[in-house]
């Protein structure tokens, strides 16, 4: 020992081998508890417990939702096509008047006389190319004065069409069945042919317009079935009438038009609509969007459970949504979807899955 003392560094070179030796024997205290926890983990009874529900797969329609507004079919502007004054209005803004129905009368002032007076020489005309006819068979005319007299009467017949339509001219009447949305003159107004009288809508007919993208073009085509939900809250069905054949240069999107009945006029036109086009029937699960999660990466999905009991996630393709749930595709038509416990386990994990109403107490301690 007093050796030893005289030469502590021995001592030091002693402890040294001794705690390297000790190293590379691997003997470790905790390494056997380590492996022992891992191996039950796995084991069955030891892994985390999952609330599941089985379901099938159910087919639904795959819609295409297009923001739109309402239109009237058809507008036109009414235009005077005689002169004269206004006499009479017919029709007040927002009336629902049928084909035919007076909107504004101009005075008559001579039409009638002149449409007398073309009668008239009509009717001597034709007397006066009656005798030409006869004098021509005893040959007292020549073909020359026969083809006169005939000009004369198709002159005089012309005349008479002309005052027969400036006659009824004075009176403007609704084109079609439809709606008066402005009236722009009144009673004393003077016109010319040409100017604008009023304002007249086909609104037995509404268009929901709106616009299709690129993605979606392929599905759309004229005759389809369709709904549209007005901002108003009401609910329509129509017919696509129209497919734009070249997109908007600006939102490369293709304007389609659905056409909806509205026979009694009580859907207003001009105001925001949303358009429902069925463009396919799919298989798909329906589910609470509160079972929607991330992965690692950001991309919603939800998680299964296979058949060997190892957690899947499985990218959320969302088909269509409603108030009570979404349904998704991509899912195999029996799943087990994990309806508690999904925050708790990751994608490859195996789990203990237990069947949704057979156990309480998992509910429970998730709840906790």
């Amino acid at each position: 020992m007093k050796y030893i003392n005289n030469r502590p560094w021995i001592l030091a070179v002693a402890v040294a081998v001794a705690v390297v030796l000790w190293m590379l024997s691997g003997h470790s205290p905790s390494s056997t508890p380590v492996e022992s926890s891992t191996t039950e983990a796995q084991a069955p009874g030891k892994r985390p417990t999952v609330l599941v529900r089985k379901q099938t797969a159910e087919p639904v329609t795959r819609f295409v939702v297009l923001n739109g507004r309402t239109a009237p079919a058809r507008v036109v502007e009414l235009n005077a096509e005689t002169q004269g004054r206004v006499e009479q209005i017919g029709a007040a803004r927002g009336d629902q008047v049928k084909v035919g129905t007076m909107i504004v009368r101009l005075d008559g002032r001579d039409r009638q006389s002149r449409l007398d007076e073309a009668r008239a020489t009509v009717t001597q005309r034709e007397l006066e190319y009656e005798a030409r006819q006869a004098l021509k068979q005893e040959s007292y005319i020549s073909d020359s004065q026969l083809a006169e007299g005939l000009a004369q009467l198709e002159a005089a017949r012309a005349e008479l069409k002309r005052a027969e339509l400036d006659l009824t001219n004075m009176i403007i009447r609704a084109p079609f069945d439809g709606a008066l949305h402005d009236r722009i003159v009144e009673i004393g107004d003077y016109l010319t042919a040409g100017d604008p009288v009023a304002t007249f809508v086909e609104n037995q007919t509404l268009i929901v317009t709106g616009g299709v993208s690129e993605n979606d073009i392929g599905a759309i085509e004229t005759g389809m079935k369709g709904q549209a939900t007005l901002v108003t809250g009401q609910e329509v069905t129509g017919a696509v009438r129209y497919v734009a054949p070249v997109a908007e240069d600006t939102t490369r999107t293709f304007t389609v038009e659905l056409e909806v009945p509205n026979p009694d006029g009580k859907l207003p036109a001009g105001v925001t609509a949303e358009m429902r086009l069925p463009v396919e029937t799919v298989n798909a699960h329906k589910i609470s969007p509160a079972l929607l999660t991330l992965d690692d990466q950001g991309n919603l999905g939800i998680k299964t459970v296979d058949a060997s009991g190892t957690v899947i996630f499985n990218h959320a393709d969302i088909s269509t949504s409603s108030s009570d749930g979404v349904w998704i595709l991509g899912l195999p038509e029996q799943a087990s979807i994990i309806v508690q416990g999904q925050g708790f386990v990751k994608p490859g994990e195996f789990v203990d899955a237990v069947l949704d109403g057979q156990e309480t107490a998992v509910a429970a301690e998730y709840a906790q």
